[in-house]
């Protein structure tokens, strides 16, 4: 069984700055990907930031130079700091990982998602 905890989402006023965390926990051998996609009103999810291992950061290009993602491997989490945000990041987020369990069997997991709200 395998746990994605979500935290740091909310209402920023334009140029402010968020920070999301991702926290997973369980049975798990390997993180392969984790990393952080967004869902806007009537449209589709479409990916931010993820780390992969082995490979080099990607990024949107809507929020290059804005955000950062980073990972602490020790606590199995995954970071967005988010900067000069702009009314149209305001979604849900939602945290992905990619990983193995100790069968190294491959799963995808999703979290809840944290609602970003972007607005003066």
């Amino acid at each position: 069984q395998v746990q994605l905890v979500e935290s740091g989402g909310g209402l920023v006023q334009p140029g402010g700055s968020l920070r999301l965390s991702c926290a997973a926990s369980g049975s798990i051998y390997s993180i392969h990907t984790m990393g952080w996609y967004r869902q806007a009103t009537g449209q589709q999810r479409e990916l931010v930031a993820v780390i992969t291992s082995g490979a080099p950061t990607t990024y949107a290009d809507s929020v290059k130079g804005r955000f950062t993602i980073s990972r602490d491997n020790a606590k199995n989490t995954v970071y967005l700091q988010m900067n000069s945000l702009k009314p149209e990041d305001t979604a849900v987020y939602y945290c992905k990982l990619d990983y193995s369990d100790y069968s190294r069997r491959e799963f995808r997991f999703w979290g809840q998602g944290t609602q970003v709200t972007v607005s003066s």
